[in-house]
């Protein structure tokens, strides 16, 4: 009944998204390719809803079988957990099939190809063409995603693996969306973060529904620790999809008219569902916690399921149809290229002034900062302290990630190298180390409550197997995080890679991503307050330092003297009359050399300063010791030394 039940739905959604968008060919009219035939066009959309509903049910059946269905003692899932598991593994490798399809479709929708003249040119000849085109590239790149955590989740039984390969299962989409055409132009900072966030966010809430009710029909346990992770799951992934969906729609409908077009009709049919889907989300939570094994329970978990792929397949229709702004979008060079304007010099006064927020790293950062003082609140009604020093250094880090991003350093960052070097390497150094001082996994770990046996993992058993996997292992060897940490300027800079990324917001959004990862994972082992999977005495600790700051010294001596500049076609293009390309990164090398060695200096004197505080706790906790057995170890020693000297 349930395989019928996913056909029927499934032929629905797609016939439902190729009559929203019959008789639209609005790209075409803007680019000015040759329209596509109606049967080309219907075939896309419908391929594009069966792969988005095909990677929810993948997610969503590998979060349940992952981090829902209690695992066995030995670690592996159980049978509910397998079965789930299983249903994941064949949805991954059909998504990643249609989604490779979508990219070949697509490519010949961008190019103004036929598909037959694409389907002339061999399985891979599509290829070379979807390289220059965004779309049908993170499509591609989607589809491989998906097949590899298909095989791989068919060799898989371990919970913390299955959990994994979810995430990243969802994760997929957020490539065709970030690249997505209605993410280009004025605010596509904006448009293309919130687009990436409904999609994850979407993919998952509706890929968990699903997958609970494929569990609770096939004789799931329900418990209620299950219910409380499955309903805090639902809600933090529904309120993300609302919030990407409201900032998307605001930035996309900001202008044109807004009657009569495709894309308005498309967006309200959305808009209707997922104004019917909400109280439906509310009765489920309802229904979890009151009743999870009863019949009504499943009944709710199907009808949101349906709802949530109607609203997802209006909300792909939605992405084959031109938004009403573009069609009368009037984009200044500088929108389209970073996304806004730039009237005023960079100075003191505009670094203060001129601001503009990063949905990723600014929302982040404040949600970062308030689960701190959540986990730091709960200590404190179990009469547990926690450090302040360690909350104003976790604030200070939050904080900090904001300037970088979202004040006049990240209203600049993009179209001037001297600002992007000082927000490089304020969220590679001063972020990571505040960070790492403020203890957050030690926190967390304190603050939640061990799942117990015989339940499923919990929030605490999530965070241990992230900190204790082998990939944290790997990536947190000083050898390793040293390389990485040190290495990633050179390979950055000076390669095409910096040309490729400042040319796309995603690019620059993964810049950031990398360079706070990056100086975490390298701090974290050197002066973290969390205990790391390698920790090197202090001496060691002081010796990779020593070892890695000339390395950053030479980079920036190395930008400054050199006479090719560095992102020119991007830089030249967004052209601020102010600015000397070849100066203006003579001054950010400089601002490498110099801002690389003070927290260098600020790390150093932290580990000297924590040496020497751990040589006083020994002391005290021998002098202790001494006190318990008589200095019996003292004695012991003299006694030995007695012992050679009668025996010489």
């Amino acid at each position: 009944m349930l395989t019928a039940l996913t056909v029927v739905v499934a032929v629905v959604c797609a016939g439902a998204a190729i009559a929203l968008t019959a008789g639209d060919y609005g790209f075409w009219q803007l680019s000015g390719l040759p329209e596509p035939a109606a049967w080309s066009r219907a075939l896309t959309v419908a391929t594009t809803v069966l792969a988005v509903a095909a990677t929810a049910l993948a997610a969503g059946s590998l979060l349940v079988g992952g981090l829902l269905a209690t695992p066995q003692a030995s670690g592996t899932v159980d049978v509910h957990g397998y079965r789930a598991v299983r249903r994941g593994t064949l949805a991954a490798a059909v998504a990643g099939v249609l989604a490779i399809g979508v990219g070949w479709l697509s490519v010949a929708e961008s190019s103004g190809n036929a598909v037959a003249e694409l389907a002339s040119a061999g399985p891979f000849g599509w290829l070379e063409p979807a390289a220059t085109l965004q779309e049908p590239l993170g499509w591609a790149l989607a589809g491989a995603v998906l097949l590899v955590v298909g095989a791989l989740s068919a060799w898989s039984l371990s919970w913390k693996a299955i959990a994994a390969l979810g995430v990243v299962a969802a994760a997929a989409l957020a490539l065709p969306a970030a690249v997505n055409p209605a993410a280009t132009g004025d605010a596509h900072d904006w448009s293309g973060d919130a687009n990436v966030l409904r999609a994850v966010a979407g993919v998952a809430w509706l890929g968990v529904v699903a997958a609970l009710a494929a569990h609770r029909v096939h004789g799931g346990r329900l418990d209620p620790r299950t219910v409380s992770r499955a309903r805090g799951l639902l809600a933090v992934t529904g309120v993300g999809y609302l919030l990407g969906e409201i900032v998307f729609q605001l930035v996309v409908t900001s202008s044109g008219t807004l009657s009569g077009s495709a894309y308005v009709r498309a967006a309200t049919v959305a808009a209707v569902l997922l104004v019917a889907l909400v109280p439906v989300t509310a009765l489920i939570g309802t229904a979890l916690r009151d009743a999870p094994a009863g019949p009504r329970t499943g009944r709710l978990l199907v009808l949101g399921a349906v709802l949530g792929a109607l609203v997802a397949t209006a909300g792909v229709a939605t992405i084959r149809l031109v938004p009403p702004r573009f069609w009368v979008a009037d984009d200044s060079a500088l929108q389209t290229l970073i996304g806004w304007d730039i009237d005023r010099p960079f100075s003191a006064l505009t670094l203060l002034t001129e601001w503009r927020w990063n949905l990723l790293f600014g929302t982040g950062a404040v949600l970062l900062a308030a689960v701190y003082a959540l986990a730091v609140r709960r200590l404190a009604a179990r009469g547990v302290s926690w450090p302040v020093g360690r909350t104003w250094a976790w604030m200070l880090g939050c904080l900090t990630l904001v300037l970088a991003t979202s004040s006049g350093l990240g209203f600049y960052s993009p179209s001037m190298f001297s600002v992007h070097m000082i927000s490089h390497m304020t969220l590679n150094m001063l972020a990571p180390i505040l960070l790492s001082l403020g203890g957050a996994v030690t926190l967390a770990l304190r603050a939640l409550r061990p799942a117990g046996r015989g339940n499923p993992p919990g929030p605490r058993e999530w965070l241990l197997a992230l900190v204790h996997s082998r990939v944290a292992r790997v990536l947190t060897h000083p050898a390793c995080a040293a390389i990485l940490f040190v290495g990633s300027f050179y390979v950055l800079y000076f390669t095409s890679l910096f040309d490729q990324a400042l040319r796309f917001h995603w690019g620059h959004q993964l810049m950031n991503l990398h360079f706070v990862l990056v100086g975490y994972l390298f701090f974290w082992p050197l002066i973290g307050v969390d205990a790391a999977p390698h920790r090197l005495p202090h001496l060691g600790r002081l010796a990779v330092m020593l070892a890695t700051m000339p390395f950053h010294a030479f980079f920036g001596i190395a930008v400054m003297s050199s006479s090719e500049v560095l992102g020119r076609n991007f830089y030249a293009q967004v052209g601020l009359p102010w600015i000397d390309l070849l100066n203006d990164q003579k001054v950010g090398g400089g601002i490498a050399w110099a801002t690389g060695e003070i927290p260098m200096l600020l790390v150093m004197v932290t580990l000297v300063v924590q040496w020497s505080r751990d040589d006083s706790r020994e002391a005290v906790r021998k002098d202790r010791q001494a006190d318990r057995d008589n200095d019996a170890e003292l004695r012991a020693y003299n006694e030995m030394l007695a012992q050679l000297r009668r025996g010489g």
